[in-house]
């Protein structure tokens, strides 16, 4: 227990962190290499971030949202999110993919949030209030123990979030929970080949940097149905270290 809070104290300050730039110019996009500076900036470059996006779906975003983008995809190439669906953003950071859905589900439809850092609710909230998004609501708590209630969301999307937690079963087991019967996830993630060990993940890069907590394809796999998912499928879109790939994670509670 004391190692995972050690672990989410970390993710939270790197995250803070970001949100504190982000508001700031947005200075965390993908030339943070050049425009964060400091000791402590964040681990972005070309396979994480706001390029990740296509320049249609971010160019009428507030651009704090787009720079405080620090995922490895775009799960709403994946969700397929429809009108009037109600979708569920887990670790919504600094809002990029609930305002994405909030335009893609329509005004009878709604997108959640959850984030567990007060820096990036509050940049989140902002965010929604210049883009005029009226259909969006950020909620503080954990992806581990989410503060919503059982079937009240059709979609589930996250971007590279559930490998930095600590208890990933508890993850998966929740977004299970909230699921409507018929549900779907629909997320991006790092996913590291079934031949490395831990170990060799965290040969790889950092916990907060998205690669030492990621999952293999074939645990994810069994995550997922110890969850009581079904369907499950793991894709490999780009590499973003040796044997470590940004991935595609879909699945369906059962009707």
């Amino acid at each position: 227990m004391e190692a995972h809070m050690d672990v989410r104290q970390q993710v939270r300050e790197r995250y803070a962190l970001a949100a504190t730039q982000a508001s700031t110019a947005g200075c965390c996009g993908s030339d943070a290499t050049t425009s964060c500076g400091g000791p402590n900036a964040p681990e972005i470059d070309e396979r994480f971030g706001a390029g990740l996006y296509a320049a249609q779906d971010t160019d009428a975003l507030p651009v704090e949202a787009v720079a405080a983008s620090l995922g490895c995809g775009n799960p709403l190439l994946v969700a397929d999110l429809r009108e009037g669906e109600r979708v569920l953003d887990l670790g919504s950071g600094g809002g990029i993919d609930v305002l994405l859905s909030a335009r893609r589900v329509g005004p009878t439809g709604f997108a959640h949030g959850v984030d567990m850092t007060d820096e990036m609710l509050d940049l989140a909230r902002a965010n929604a209030e210049r883009a005029g998004a009226t259909n969006v609501a950020f909620h503080q708590g954990t992806i581990e123990d989410l503060p919503l209630p059982d079937g009240s969301v059709d979609v589930v999307i996250s971007n590279c979030v559930v490998n930095l937690s600590p208890d990933k079963p508890a993850v998966l087991a929740e977004a299970f929970r909230v699921l409507v019967p018929g549900g779907r996830l629909g997320i991006s993630d790092v996913v590291a080949e079934d031949h490395l060990t831990p170990d060799q993940r965290a040969e790889r890069g950092s916990y907060v940097g998205c690669i030492a907590g990621a999952l293999s394809r074939g645990e994810y796999l069994d995550g997922l149905a110890a969850a009581g998912f079904v369907d499950a499928t793991v894709t490999f879109t780009h590499e973003v270290a040796d044997g470590m790939h940004g991935a595609v994670v879909q699945a369906h509670r059962p009707a």
